[in-house]
């Protein structure tokens, strides 16, 4: 099964805010998901992202695949370069 971490979109029309979750590649974007990581808000000022640490790296060191905004999302917060040192 090949896992991705990756945004689910929630919120009202015009107003959203993302989940970021782990589920399987093949489930749909707002489908079935197997952990919720953190939370991310693009409508704050400035933008709005809480991860939980533990559970990402957890996740990355157990194969998953970060979509590439949400590579961005861990850059900016220091996971991917802590998940690069713990190799």
């Amino acid at each position: 099964m090949a896992v991705k971490i990756r945004l689910k979109r929630m919120g009202a029309k015009k107003t959203p805010f993302y989940r970021i979750v782990v589920a399987d590649s093949r489930s749909k974007r707002d489908g079935r998901i197997i952990e919720q990581v953190g939370t991310y808000n693009p409508l704050t000022q400035p933008e709005t992202v809480e991860i939980s640490e533990e559970k990402a790296l957890k996740w990355l060191g157990n194969g998953a695949q970060p979509s590439d905004t949400v590579r961005n999302l861990f850059s900016k917060q220091g996971i991917m370069q802590k998940f690069h040192e713990s190799k």
